[in-house]
Formats: C-alpha cells, structure tokens, sequence
C-alpha cells in the first residue's frame, strides 16, 4: 500500500489501528512543518525539535484515545500550545532564577552588614575599653542615650566645658582607633 497517497484521515484510522506505517506518514508530512512553527516560537532549534519529538511521541501514545477530525489543524494547535507551554515554563523558570540570585545576594549582603556590624561594635568596645572610666561614662551618655551636655554635666557634678572636653578627647581617640572602619560614604 502506498501510504504517501492517504488521505490525512485514512492515515489517522490507520493509526487508530497500531499502523506504525501510517504514523511514520504522518511524521515525515508534518515534521517539517510543525517544527517551522516551533522554531518561529521558541526561536532555538535545540528546543523546537524536541517539540515536535514529544507532539509525536504523544501522538503514538494516545493514537488510540485522541479525537482527531482534522490531523493538520490538530497537529499545528497541538505545537502551538506545545511552544506556548515551553515559553512559559522558561519564563517561570527564568523569574524562579532570578528570584534565587536576588535573595542570595541580599543574604549575602545581610550577613556582611552583621559582620560589619559585629566587627565594628567590639571595635569601639574595645576602644571605650582604653579611655579613662570617667570619659568612657560621659561618652556612652552623650552617644549612646542621647543625653544633652548640661544633663551630663549635672548629674557628673561637673561643668558643662569639662564634658565637652571629655566628649572631644574621646571623639579623637575613637577616630583614631576605628580609622579601619572608616569610609568615604
């Protein structure tokens, strides 16, 4: 029997029927075809065959449950939805990527600031540690619970000059100390 002859629905019954004949027809009447239209909407050659290889391979699997009237227009919708699929998958995939890039960074970037942060604090810790105690008091006041001079200077028993004195010679030290730390910024 010369199977090139068929029509499109004698294939499709034949098919129907197991005919491993009538589907290699099919295959070799519509791959070109159906993989034009993969290529066009995937634009990778890689991908387009492999298309138009599972359309196929579904076609043989479900040769016996799939209703098909007309075999081109069900051919070039099954591809068309086929490429669609595959463009959206990789888009999903492509934002996932994304997604997983950006959080690593900001982790990344968070974890830097910690120890940053970390590496700073015993920094200045160990610099407090250098100062004369009275300074070291007046300084953690000033800085660290936002205390105005004169409250400093009244609660000491001292005058509002000598904690500004102590304020500005601990201010030198820790620059000095902490010049690693240090940025333009």
């Amino acid at each position: 029997m010369q199977y090139q002859k068929l029509s499109d629905e004698e294939l499709v019954s034949f098919l129907k029927s197991d005919n491993q004949t009538a589907f290699e027809e099919i295959y070799n009447r519509y791959w070109l075809k159906l993989f034009g239209i993969a290529f066009n909407e995937t634009g990778t050659r890689e991908e387009a065959e492999e298309l138009v290889h599972d359309l196929f391979e579904s076609l043989w699997n479900r040769r016996q449950v799939s209703v098909i009237r007309h075999l081109s227009s069900y051919l070039v919708v099954s591809i068309k939805h086929l490429s669609t699929n595959y463009i959206k998958s990789q888009i999903t995939q492509r934002k996932y990527q994304e997604y997983l890039i950006f959080n690593q960074i900001q982790q990344s970037y968070s974890t830097d600031e910690i120890v940053n942060f970390t590496d700073l604090a015993k920094a200045v810790e160990e610099a407090m540690k250098s100062l004369p105690e009275r300074s070291s008091e007046i300084f953690k006041m000033s800085r660290f619970e936002n205390r105005s001079v004169k409250d400093i200077a009244n609660q000491m028993n001292l005058s509002e000059k000598a904690v500004e004195y102590h304020l500005t010679k601990t201010l030198k030290v820790l620059k000095e100390q902490l010049k690693a730390y240090h940025t333009d910024n």
